[in-house]
């Protein structure tokens, strides 16, 4: 079995953040295609990214959310006949979870471009995965545990659709205007909003705005900050915003905190965890402070499931951080858990090209299963990078 994601395929080359490792990525297809040992490929997710993109441009320029998907299939045409070609061929299953990039990508855009390709979904914009020969396995893009990333309902009023996305979608579409901007210097002030004394809640919008604050300043733009230079046509969107939009703000020193977009997301945390099947409820300071770092997402392996009593879960696979690692811990029978990020595939991060690889346990019930994971290279080279042995699973 072998697992990749955050592929994150874009419709225009010129803001795609992946090309580079477009060729390599067509030929380890290739060769899952070909191997004899692979009898499953599991895609965990942002496998096409409907986020990165500029914020001047509308994301489907007039047209559907269909016709971009089969823009961005275009555009990659040789990664989607790779697939295909897997799928076709029907030696290796193909499996698709949804992620916070493809959100909004529902199961027939997908079957348009990837005819056949098996979906694990859930609620709109998740899924999940657990092989049916190994149940403790569980395999999902980890952005339902993220606090900016996971499918959210506070801005229902604005659209009055049953929207989903979440401010995550908005501080992607400003970053990626400041990465292709060269990240300019700021001249403009970001408001100033203090703590006041006013409830729990008003102290979570103090920290939300406080994280903005970091976001905003560490991706400047061009822009100022009342620009409406955010374009949508997007789930329920219709109007273009402004940064200011987004921002936390308040009219005076100890006044109430209030925000334009996303008004009532601390307040529907709770409602937003149990509509989107989160497991073991986060408590909304620790989701807030520490939604956006990797460390977190790996935490939730534990939290949702080597510490939750329910779970049967040994195995943990994760995407959306973009960070490959394997970390392991022991249950309260002193087994051996293990977790595992799937990395990316984009061509500016630090560790790219990673994919993990289960190979079940073989002869009898001692045998170990193991969790390895590799790095593939541009000449084709395959590199391992950890390998993890464990043993007892049914």
């Amino acid at each position: 079995m072998v697992c990749i994601s955050d592929i994150h395929l874009g419709a225009n080359d010129s803001y795609s953040e992946i090309t580079r490792n477009r060729d390599a990525l067509v030929n380890f297809l290739n060769q899952v295609r070909v191997s004899p040992n692979v009898k499953e490929l599991i895609i965990a997710g942002d496998l096409i990214d409907e986020w990165f993109i500029p914020m001047n441009l509308e994301t489907f320029s007039g047209k559907t959310q269909r016709d971009f998907v089969k823009s961005v299939a275009f555009n990659n045409k040789p990664v989607i006949d790779a697939f295909n070609n897997i799928v076709k061929d029907n030696n290796v299953k193909v499996t698709y979870v949804p992620g916070n990039h493809d959100i909004l990508i529902d199961s027939n855009d997908m079957e348009s471009i990837i005819p056949g390709v098996s979906q694990a979904r859930d609620v709109r914009g998740l899924g999940s995965y657990t092989p049916d020969d190994i149940p403790e396995i569980i395999i999902e893009h980890g952005h339902r545990y993220n606090f900016y990333c996971a499918p959210d309902l506070s801005n229902r009023s604005i659209t009055q659709t049953d929207t989903i996305l979440p401010p995550g979608y908005f501080f992607t579409r400003m970053a990626t205007s400041s990465v292709m901007q060269g990240r300019p210097k700021r001249d403009e002030d970001l408001p100033v909003v203090n703590k006041n004394e006013l409830g729990a809640d008003q102290y979570h919008y103090f920290l939300y705005w406080n994280v903005w604050k970091g976001l905003v300043t560490d991706f400047p733009v061009n822009e100022g900050l009342d620009e409406k230079i955010i374009n949508t046509n997007i789930d329920g969107f219709n109007d273009s915003y402004a940064i200011n939009d987004v921002l936390p703000y308040q009219k005076s020193g100890d006044d109430i905190i209030k925000v334009n977009l996303f008004d009532g997301i601390i307040e529907t945390w709770d409602e937003r965890q149990n509509l989107n099947l989160v497991p073991v409820n986060i408590p909304i300071e620790d989701a807030v402070l520490r939604g956006a770092f990797a460390s977190f997402l790996d935490d939730q392996s534990g939290i949702q499931f080597f510490d939750n009593p329910v779970s049967d879960k040994r195995i943990v696979i994760f995407g959306h951080s973009h960070e490959a690692r394997i970390i392991t811990s022991l249950n309260e029978k002193q087994e051996k858990n293990v977790y595992v990020n799937s990395g990316t595939w984009i061509d500016k991060n630090k560790c790219t090209m990673t994919f993990v690889v289960i190979i079940p346990q073989k002869c009898n019930d001692s045998a170990p299963s193991y969790v390895n994971l590799y790095q593939y290279s541009q000449s084709g080279a395959i590199k391992r990078l950890e390998s993890q042995a464990i043993t007892n699973l049914k």
